[in-house]
C-alpha cells in the first residue's frame, strides 16, 4: 500500500511537471504573411519577412514577447541564480592586457575584475607610474561603449582611437595627445572596420556614406572609401583619396609603412581575396598605382625594405610565403622569395627589433619562427606549452616586446620577450579563483564523411570514464579562414568542473592547414564543414565519450550557421543546439549591412548554381514539420549590424511554428548589444549564466 502511494504521488508530480513544461512552451503567436520569392523556377515562401524590419513597433513587440517567454523558462531553472553567482565570483579577478611600447611610453589595459570595460593605462618607462589614459566606463552609464586604439602617429605624439556604441560595428574616431593625455577636437563619424594609418600630421581612414535615418543597423553598406584627415580640420574637409565608383561591393583599408615611405591600400571583394594599390609618398604628386591584382588570392603587406615591399601571400603557395616586391617591376614573375612556403600554414608575419616574426600553425597550435629581413632563419621561439601565442611584433628600434600565451586550461599569461637573448620572462599571470590543475587536453584525429582526417581537441577532468554517458559541449566555426586554436574560457570551466567534456574540432573552412583547408569548406563545398562536425559527434559516440542525449552543439556567427545546418540535418544526433548570432537565411544574407562581403565564401542566391546548393543547407529553409529538434536557445542582439538579428528572428519563429515536441525552442535577444565585440562584463555574465543554465538543464546535469 505504501509503495502504491509513493508511485501514485510520483505520477502526480511527473504529470504536474509535464503540464508545467507545456505551459512554459506557450510561444508568442507570430503572424505570417504571403511573401514568396521566385528563384529560377522555384518558389520559396518567406512568411516572416516582416521581422526584417528592425525598427518597426511590431518587431519590437515580438522581441519583447519572446524575451519574456525565454526569461520565464530560465527563471524556473532552480540553479540559474547559483550559476550566475558562481560566474560573478570567479570572474572577479584582475585582468591585464599585454603592454606595448610607443617610444618611451608603455600602453596596456587593466580590469579590476568586474568593470564593464577594461581601462587603458599608460606609464612612462617600464618602471614608471601607472596612469589612466582612457576609461571607456566613463562614456556611458551602462558600460556599452567599447574603445580600441587604432593607430599611433609615427612621431609617437598622438594616438587615434575608435569608440563603438552598444555593440554596433559603426564607430567614431577621436585623437588624443599621448604625453598630456589631452583630447583633440577631431571627431570622424560613420567609420566601420577602419584603422588610422598616420602620415605627417594626419591619417588615412575608411568610411561609408551616412545611411538614411533608421536604417543604420540593417541597410546594405556600399561604396566604402579612403579619406585623409588632417588634424584640426572638420571631417567635411577631409580629402577623398581612393574609391571605386563602379563597384559598390568593395572593402578598402589603408596602411602606411613605418618610415612613411609607402601608402598601401587594400581592396577586397569580400572576406578573402584582395588586390593591393600603392603610392610612393616620397615622390611629390605621385599617383596611386596597382601593386597586386585581385581578387583570387590573399596578400598582406609586412613592411618595406628601402624602396621594396615585403609581402605575405598565398599566390602559388597555399600555405603562404613571404616575397620581396619592387613596386616598379611588380609582376609575380619578378617577386623574390624571402621565406619559402612551408608544410605548415603561415598565419601571419610581423616585424620587431629589425626581424621578422612568423606565426605558423602546427596542428592548430602556434609555432613562432624568427627570421632576419633577408629570410635567414634565426631560431624557433620556445613557447611555454602547446597553445596560442599572440603579440610578436614591435617597432624597428625596440629590444623587447610582450606576448600573451593561453590554451584550454591556461588563462592569458603575459611574457616579456628579450630579443637579443631569446628569452621569455613571466610578466603577469592571472590570479584565478579556480584551480585548473585537475584538467587535461588531448588532440585526436578522426575521419570525416569523405575520409578526410580532421583534428579535434578534447578537454576534461583527469580520470574521466569513457562510459558513453558524459555531457559534451561541441564547439566549432569552420569558415572564413578562421583557425580555432587552443584558448581559455572562464565560464567553460563551470561545465568542466561538473564533469563535462569540451570538444573543439578544426573543421574545413578555416586555415588550420592553409588555403586548401579553407577552400575545402567554402562555396559548393560548404557541406564538408557540416559533415566534419557531424562526424566529430559520431566519433565521440563511437569511442564511448557520450551519447546523443548528452551532446550540446554551439557556434557563433558563421558557427551559428554551422549549428543551424547540423541541427536541421541530423536533429537526432544532438540534445541541445546553441546557434549564436548566426547566418541562418542563406538566400537573403547578402542584402543587409556588409553581408555582400560573404558572397565569396558562401555564394549568392542571385546565381542559379549557387542557389541550388544554398537551398539545400540554409537552416531557415530546412526546418520540417513534426521533427524532434534539439532543445534550442538562439542568441542574438538588437544592435548586431554584422549578422542582423532578422536571421535569428525568422529562424526562431519558423522553429516554434513547425516543432511540436517537448524540447524548448527559445530565443534570447540582448538589448544594447551587438555581434559580440566590446560586450560589457555584466552582459557577458548574464548571457553565460543563461546559456549554461539551459545546457545543464537540458543535458540532465547536476549542479
Amino acid at each position: 500500500m505504501k509503495k502504491q502511494f509513493v508511485f501514485g504521488l510520483f505520477a502526480v508530480i511527473l504529470l504536474a511537471c509535464k503540464a508545467e513544461k507545456r505551459d512554459f512552451m506557450k510561444y508568442p503567436k507570430t503572424k505570417k504573411d504571403s511573401t514568396v520569392d521566385h528563384y529560377f523556377g522555384t518558389e520559396v515562401a518567406d512568411p516572416y519577412r516582416w521581422l526584417e524590419n528592425d525598427t518597426s513597433t511590431e518587431t519590437a513587440a515580438w522581441v519583447s514577447a519572446e524575451n519574456k517567454v525565454t526569461k520565464h523558462y530560465l527563471a524556473q531553472i532552480p540553479y540559474r541564480d547559483e550559476i550566475k553567482k558562481k560566474l560573478t565570483e570567479i570572474w572577479n579577478y584582475p585582468k591585464n592586457g599585454a603592454p606595448f611600447k610607443v617610444c618611451e611610453y608603455y600602453f596596456f589595459t587593466k580590469n579590476n575584475g568586474l568593470q564593464n570595460q577594461s581601462i587603458w593605462y599608460i606609464k612612462k618607462g617600464f618602471d614608471g607610474e601607472e596612469e589612466v589614459f582612457l576609461d571607456p566606463n566613463n562614456l556611458t552609464a551602462d558600460g556599452t561603449a567599447a574603445v580600441s586604439l587604432i593607430g599611433f602617429s609615427h612621431n609617437k605624439k598622438y594616438v587615434a582611437y575608435s569608440v563603438a556604441q552598444a555593440g554596433s560595428d559603426w564607430s567614431n574616431i577621436y585623437v588624443r595627445e599621448i604625453a598630456s593625455k589631452k583630447e583633440l577636437a577631431d571627431e570622424l563619424q560613420w567609420t566601420k572596420f577602419s584603422g588610422a594609418a598616420w602620415r605627417g600630421d594626419g591619417f588615412y581612414y575608411s568610411k561609408f556614406d551616412k545611411p538614411e535615418k533608421g536604417t543604420d543597423l540593417s541597410a546594405a553598406n556600399k561604396f566604402q572609401k579612403i579619406y585623409y584627415h588632417k588634424l584640426g580640420d572638420p571631417q567635411e574637409d577631409d580629402q577623398l583619396v581612393f574609391e571605386d565608383e563602379n563597384n559598390p561591393n568593395l572593402y578598402f583599408g589603408a596602411v602606411v609603412t613605418e618610415d612613411e615611405r609607402f601608402l598601401v591600400i587594400y581592396a577586397s571583394a569580400g572576406t578573402c581575396g584582395n588586390a593591393l594599390h600603392y603610392q610612393d609618398l616620397t615622390i611629390p604628386n605621385s599617383k596611386i598605382s596597382l601593386l597586386v591584382k585581385g581578387y583570387e588570392n590573399n596578400h598582406r603587406i609586412i613592411a618595406n625594405v628601402g624602396d621594396k615591399l615585403l609581402l605575405n601571400t598565398d599566390l602559388d603557395a597555399e600555405n603562404k610565403r613571404v616575397v620581396l616586391i619592387d613596386p616598379e617591376n611588380n609582376a609575380p614573375a619578378h617577386w623574390e622569395t624571402i621565406i619559402p612556403e612551408s608544410n605548415l600554414a603561415l598565419e601571419g608575419v610581423d616585424t620587431g627589433g629589425g626581424f621578422l616574426w612568423a606565426s605558423y600553425l602546427k596542428d592548430a597550435s602556434t609555432n613562432i619562427v624568427q627570421y632576419n629581413l633577408a629570410g635567414k632563419k634565426i631560431r624557433e621561439v620556445d613557447l611555454p606549452d602547446i597553445g596560442t601565442a599572440i603579440g610578436f611584433g614591435a617597432y624597428k628600434e625596440d629590444k623587447e616586446f610582450f606576448y600573451t600565451f593561453s590554451n584550454f586550461i591556461t588563462p592569458g599569461t603575459i611574457y616579456r620577450y628579450d630579443i637579443a637573448n631569446a628569452t621569455s620572462i613571466l610578466y603577469k599571470k592571472p590570479d584565478l579563483k579556480f584551480n585548473t590543475d585537475h584538467y587535461e587536453t588531448k588532440q585526436l584525429f578522426y575521419a570525416s564523411k569523405d575520409g578526410t582526417k580532421v583534428p579535434m581537441f578534447i578537454v576534461h577532468k583527469k580520470g574521466v570514464k569513457l562510459n558513453g554517458n558524459n555531457p559534451v559541449f561541441l564547439y566549432a566555426y569552420g569558415g572564413f579562414q578562421v583557425s580555432l586554436t587552443p584558448g581559455f574560457s572562464l565560464s567553460r570551466m563551470l561545465f568542466l568542473e561538473k564533469g563535462g567534456i569540451y570538444v573543439q574540432p578544426s573543421l574545413r573552412g578555416g586555415s588550420e592547414y592553409g588555403e586548401a583547408w579553407h577552400k575545402g569548406g567554402m562555396l559548393e563545398k560548404k557541406q564538408n564543414v557540416f559533415d566534419d562536425f557531424i562526424a566529430a559527434a559520431e566519433f565521440l559516440i563511437k569511442e564511448k565519450y557520450t551519447n546523443p542525449s548528452k551532446i550540446a552543439i554551439s557556434g557563433g556567427s558563421n558557427g551559428g550557421l554551422l549549428v543551424g545546418a547540423c541541427m536541421t540535418q541530423r536533429p537526432e544526433l544532438f540534445k541541445v543546439a546553441l546557434p549564436a548570432v548566426g547566418v541562418l537565411d542563406l538566400l537573403r544574407y547578402h542584402k543587409f549591412t556588409v553581408g555582400w562581403g560573404w558572397v565569396v565564401e558562401y555564394g549568392s542566391s542571385n546565381k542559379k548554381e549557387d542557389f541550388d546548393y544554398l537551398i539545400k543547407y540554409s537552416p531557415l529553409h530546412n526546418i520540417k514539420v513534426g521533427v524532434n529538434y534539439p532543445a534550442t536557445l538562439i542568441t542574438t542582439a538588437d544592435h548586431d549590424d554584422r549578422v542582423v538579428p532578422a536571421h535569428s528572428f525568422k529562424f526562431a519563429a519558423t522553429l516554434q511554428e513547425k516543432y511540436q515536441g517537448e524540447n524548448p525552442i527559445l530565443i534570447r535577444v540582448d538589448i544594447n548589444a551587438g555581434h559580440g565585440a566590446g560586450k560589457p562584463t555584466t552582459k557577458m555574465i548574464e548571457e553565460a549564466a543563461d546559456v549554461w543554465s539551459f545546457v545543464f538543464q537540458n543535458l540532465g546535469m547536476e549542479w
